[in-house]
């Protein structure tokens, strides 16, 4: 997993809405990227009305939220609009952001082992290097700890 003092990844890819989102486009802009296991599930979605409800806070402290997952397009259309999103959620199908970012990791449930995201958070600055990584993020609390360490940086 990438760690703080590294270089973030480029990309391109889709976003809900039908656009595309490049972190080039983002340049001079704090951002944070985090990666989730998939839209529509108890934890990812409270992890995403936490941000949500925070979004204002976040503007405020001048990043921009951006989540990460393998979902579709339009599984991120149907999540935004059934939570009320405001922010972008990229879609990585192929996975090729989460294995740069080194969250595509084996996981294991119940003695069954797979592959699948790890939950983790990045703040990359607005040179585009990651500032803070939350490497196994517990949900609870998760949002409010990004922004009080977005307003110490």
């Amino acid at each position: 997993m990438l760690e703080s003092g590294d270089k973030a990844p480029d990309f391109t890819l889709p976003t809900n809405g039908g656009e595309t989102l490049s972190l080039k486009s983002l340049k001079g802009k704090t951002v944070v990227l985090y990666f989730y296991p998939k839209d529509m599930t108890p934890g990812c979605t409270t992890e995403a009305q936490d941000f949500r409800d925070h979004s204002k806070d976040f503007e405020k402290a001048g990043a921009v939220i951006v989540g990460v997952s393998k979902d579709s397009v339009k599984r991120h259309d149907n999540f935004v609009e059934k939570l009320s999103l405001p922010f972008q959620l990229v879609s990585d199908e192929d996975g090729t952001l989460c294995e740069a970012f080194g969250v595509w990791v084996e996981k294991s449930l119940y003695g069954r082992k797979y592959m699948g995201i790890a939950r983790a958070t990045f703040i990359i600055d607005g040179k585009g290097v990651i500032r803070h990584v939350w490497p196994k993020v517990k949900v609870k609390g998760h949002a409010e700890d990004v922004l009080a360490t977005l307003k110490a940086l």
